[in-house]
């Protein structure tokens, strides 16, 4: 019953203006038509506690990331993949993020560096502005008083040595061990670290133990001293390389005194070596273990470990299979991987499709600056991007990308602040096309030409797709 001041409001009204009820007709339309009545809207954002790394296209509000804040609800896994041709902004995204990253007091980022200019790094410039001396691994240095890693350092648990023994072993081969050569690599193992305990254990205490087995190792599994000698022979060979050969000096002593892993920034420079050889991926399997066993500790910080030229990694089912192990339990000590690669098919497609697909499934984000068509549609259709996503990231400009962050998708444009530049745009980055070249205007034109443009196909795409709703 409505109240009698409602009543007497209602009357005056009529009596001043006329009661007038209309009836509206029914209106038949279809929603690519309705759409113009309703006001523009945006999706989500991921909320606004975390890094600011730029703006969204569409709305124009603040883009905000950071995978300790999401991970949980709105975030599986705290991994990340960034994908895109050279010369777009994947290093200058890298940069900022990790730059502003190290603001909040309990974070700590590790950088596996494999590029670079001049005989240093690409991260060498922001390494010198947080007065941080990079860790150089370097052949030609390392007999000279270089940074030596030891895979047999005892901070690292005897089954991860042998597990990192392996890997090195069956990644400078090309294909696992044999049942007999693993064997030998065991009683080796063994007897090296059972009986040397006044320093460190080398690879050179390993190799001389493949080449002149003690006949108590061989008695052990009732096995003739010969054979075990054979078995050992290859395995023998191979970490040769390693005390011997083209890399050595790295790995064959104890750990270079005074590596200071409590630092905010750690940079591991290995521009020196060939990225094509196989040195890179032995590098980043040693890297990696040796991360594992001294740095990632369950002391509340948060951790981000980035890798350039990821597919060393992921491309390689030894090397992948241990960083997945990595990525599994990092994850339960605030462990955030970022892997940066070119492009998608250098992974999917290789011989480690298997681990590639586990990693990429650990990926929760992925940030994919242009690529090609073709590459474009291999890339969503193994991530399962939308359609109108897919369509977008080849016609991108450098420095905006498409964000998705577990199913979130956004156009992202990324924005570097006047402090931050000189640190972000070196001279690589302005040979491969960056925007630090080009004129404000000009680069404000290039924004906005490639908002448009990202907005029409959108557009398009959601008419298309209401059209065939509205046929079916």
């Amino acid at each position: 019953m409505r109240d009698p001041l409602s009543a007497l409001s209602d009357a005056f009204t009529s009596f001043l203006f006329g009661k007038v009820e209309t009836t509206r007709l029914p209106v038949r339309t279809s929603t690519g038509q309705a759409q113009a009545v309703y006001l523009p809207t945006a999706a989500p954002g991921l909320g606004d506690s975390g890094v600011i790394i730029g703006r969204e296209v569409y709305s124009g509000k603040g883009y905000i990331y950071d995978p300790f804040q999401l991970y949980g609800q709105q975030l599986p896994a705290p991994h990340w993949l960034v994908l895109g041709e050279s010369g777009n902004g994947k290093s200058a995204l890298e940069k900022t993020y990790v730059l502003r990253q190290l603001r909040f007091r309990d974070r700590q980022v590790v950088v596996l560096d494999a590029q670079g200019e001049d005989g240093v790094g690409e991260w060498n410039l922001i390494a010198q502005e947080l007065g941080i001396t990079p860790i150089r691994l370097d052949p030609t240095a390392a007999l000279n008083g270089g940074i030596r890693l030891n895979p047999l350092d005892p901070s690292i648990t005897t089954t991860g040595q042998l597990a990192l023994l392996r890997t090195i072993i069956e990644v400078a081969m090309g294909h696992g061990l044999d049942e007999r050569s693993g064997f030998a690599l065991k009683v080796a193992h063994a007897y090296v670290t059972a009986t040397i305990t006044d320093r460190q254990p080398v690879l050179m205490d390993i190799v001389e133990q493949l080449r002149h087995p003690k006949p108590e190792s061989a008695a052990a599994m009732n096995v003739d001293i010969d054979d075990v000698r054979a078995w050992g022979l290859d395995v023998a060979l191979v970490l040769d390389r390693l005390v011997d050969g083209d890399l050595r000096g790295m790995f064959d002593g104890p750990t270079t005194a005074g590596i200071d892993l409590d630092a905010p920034l750690i940079v591991f420079d290995l521009s020196h070596i060939d990225r094509n050889s196989i040195a890179m991926p032995i590098l980043m399997a040693i890297v990696g273990v040796w991360l594992e066993h001294t740095w990632i500790r369950p002391d509340r910080k948060k951790r981000i470990f980035l890798v350039e030229e990821a597919w060393h990694i992921i491309n390689s089912p030894f090397v992948a299979q241990l960083f997945q192990r990595l990525l599994k339990f990092g994850r339960r000590l605030g462990l955030s991987f970022v892997a940066v690669v070119h492009h998608l098919s250098d992974v999917v497609d290789g011989a480690a499709a298997k681990e590639a697909a586990a990693i990429l499934k650990m990926a929760s984000t992925r940030t994919i600056y242009a690529q090609k068509s073709d590459e474009a549609r291999a890339t969503g259709r193994v991530i399962g991007l939308p359609r109108w996503a897919v369509e977008i990231i080849p016609t991108l400009t450098p420095g905006i990308a498409v964000w998705d962050v577990n199913g979130n998708v956004q156009v992202v444009k990324h924005l570097i602040t006047e402090a931050e530049r000189p640190l972000v745009f070196t001279d690589r980055a302005m040979t491969e096309g960056s925007t630090d070249d080009l004129l404000p205007e000009d680069i404000r034109a290039a924004e906005l030409e490639a908002e448009q443009r990202a907005v029409r196909i959108e557009h398009e795409q959601r008419m298309n797709e209401s059209s065939e709703s509205t046929v079916a």
